[in-house]
């Protein structure tokens, strides 16, 4: 029962973080991808690459953050979000934004959790429908 109460409390922290993230950056969608472009113009990345992605993170956060949120496919959206965070830690290297990297480590090792311990996802939509993780 306590590593299940547990769970539920990581799963709601990531969860509501990263759909946080991504709900307030989504009314500014065009100015948030702005400001990434200009702070990678200097990196090797090329624009045609940056800029797609920079629309995309905002999305991933909400969506899948809500997806943590709510315990729906918890599994796949929590390596979704990993997959995110390991390409922001990336992109935070090579633009030398160190500070950045630590929040971003903290997120995944709280993601990593759901993934490797979703046998305690009890208290979600994956419980009610029945899912297995």
């Amino acid at each position: 029962m306590q590593s299940k109460t547990t769970y539920l409390i990581v799963r709601l922290g990531i969860g509501l973080s990263m759909f946080g993230h991504g709900l307030v950056r989504l009314p500014k969608l065009e100015a948030f991808s702005n400001g990434m472009v200009k702070m990678f113009a200097n990196s090797i990345l090329p624009e045609f690459l940056t800029v797609p992605f920079t629309y995309a993170i905002p999305i991933v956060e909400f969506t899948f953050g809500l997806m943590i949120v709510l315990g729906l496919f918890t599994r796949t959206a929590a390596i979704v979000l990993s997959a995110l965070l390991i390409s922001l830690i990336f992109g935070c290297t090579l633009i030398e934004n160190w500070d950045a990297i630590t929040s971003q480590l903290v997120h995944l090792a709280f993601v990593a959790y759901l993934v490797n311990y979703v046998k305690d996802n009890s208290y979600a939509v994956d419980t009610l429908m029945g899912k297995s993780n």
